[in-house]
């Protein structure tokens, strides 16, 4: 039995350390989130501004724009898949993965080849050990993306979409992320870019109603509205991508904090369990000691008692 007790006391100090590490990185996961949310919270109006300035470009200026304009029969499209770098998060990197997948297979049955972009080594490493061609990919900055990473990653987007689809262009381009909807809740979505989908709303038409009818107001445009066009859309795109890299961190810090939790509740349940199998194999060799002490005693009482006789 004491062998027993000294194996309980290894794994119980084995689980201690891990608690320790699973502990600090809850903590530091949890630390990071409010950063990443702050991100969040202040790219996203720019975001939403940006788009709805370039629809209202869009809907009055008549221009046929090739980064607005639906193609007619679309042969190509781009998706772009946002992991993260680290584990130890849960099922982040793999619900995103498997958003990516179904997209890919509706776009496929759709006709249209997919050119794969991948953000993150989980991401990169599902393609890799599959032996499936990805066109870029980006690593190293997915806890905490710049915009300078953002502007890196749309650059060969919105080259791939400008060129023609003879010459290796894109007719669609996708994104798959990670949107944090709050701190327990995180979910996979994926979003269509480019061509941009016009939603007739106030916010993106700027458009108002007068007796049933809609009125919209009168834009002039300098110098034109194909060179606002061109000055906006890189601009909107790369908007798109850093407030995606920001909601993909702020959603990994919080999958990461709630595995390092469970992983930690899992760990101090699993001492409390050692501490009792170890409480009992030591009760258990204290009462084989008695046992064998008065067993001893017992034999020895007999033993004088013989001899005196």
């Amino acid at each position: 039995m004491g062998a027993q007790l000294r194996v309980y006391k290894r794994r119980i100090k084995s689980v201690t350390a891990t608690k320790k590490i699973t502990k600090a990185m809850e903590m530091i996961a949890a630390s990071r989130i409010v950063k990443a949310q702050r991100k969040v919270a202040a790219s996203t109006p720019y975001a939403d501004e940006l788009t709805a300035a370039v629809t209202a470009v869009a809907h009055t200026s008549e221009v046929k724009h090739p980064l607005t304009t639906e193609v007619e029969r679309p042969v190509r499209a781009a998706v772009l898949l946002i992991t993260s770098d680290r584990g130890l998060a849960g099922g982040y990197s793999s619900n995103a993965i498997k958003a990516a997948e179904s997209l890919t297979a509706r776009l496929v049955s759709e006709g249209k080849q997919v050119d794969s972009y991948v953000v993150g080594r989980k991401g990169v490493s599902y393609y890799a050990f599959r032996e499936r061609p990805v066109r870029q990919s980006w690593t190293g900055f997915t806890d905490s993306p710049t915009y300078a990473d953002a502007k890196a990653v749309a650059e060969p987007l919105i080259a791939s979409i400008e060129k023609a689809t003879a010459d290796g262009g894109v007719d669609e381009l996708h994104i798959v992320f990670t949107e944090f909807v709050s701190m327990m809740t995180q979910t996979p979505v994926d979003r269509r870019m480019l061509p941009l989908a016009f939603e007739h709303t106030a916010e993106a038409s700027a458009a108002v109603f007068v007796k049933g009818k809609e009125a919209r107001p009168l834009y002039d445009f300098e110098p034109s509205p194909e060179r606002v066009l061109d000055a906006l859309l890189p601009r909107y795109v790369e908007s798109r991508v850093y407030n995606a890299l920001l909601q993909a961190a702020a959603s990994e810090h919080a999958a990461r904090r709630r595995a390092m939790k469970s992983a930690t509740d899992n760990a101090e349940d699993l001492i409390k369990s050692l501490t009792r199998l170890a409480n009992a194999a030591r009760q258990a060799d204290i009462t084989q000691e008695i046992s064998e002490i008065v067993g001893g005693a017992s034999a020895l009482a007999d033993a004088t008692a013989g001899s005196d006789r």
